[in-house]
């Protein structure tokens, strides 16, 4: 079974970039999902599917994974460039703003 360490991308509902400095180990599926005929709800044998192991780095995960025997894969995470206003939103309701503000 093999792992994969990445960073995680910040969700849609965030604004800042809380949450997306640490590395997580999370391995894929071993087996595939059954379907219950009587309920229709999907199960697994597999419980490591369900392990998410947290590291402050990279270097953290891939260490711990080397002394477990775990192979893993590092997917690199994709920065983004920072999206600063100069003046941020007090810009917003400034008195001298350079066009008039309407709705």
């Amino acid at each position: 079974m093999r792992a994969r360490i990445y960073q995680p991308a910040k969700t849609a509902m965030q604004s800042g970039t809380a949450k997306t400095h640490i590395w997580l180990l999370d391995f894929g599926q071993a087996s595939a999902r059954d379907i219950d005929p009587l309920m229709g709800w999907t199960s697994s044998d597999d419980t490591q599917s369900q392990v998410r192991l947290r590291f402050e780095s990279r270097e953290a995960a891939e260490e711990y994974a080397r002394e477990n025997g775990i192979d893993y894969t590092v997917s690199e995470p994709h920065k983004r460039k920072a999206n600063i206003r100069t003046r941020g939103y007090g810009e917003n309701f400034a008195t001298d703003r350079r066009a008039p503000w309407t709705h």
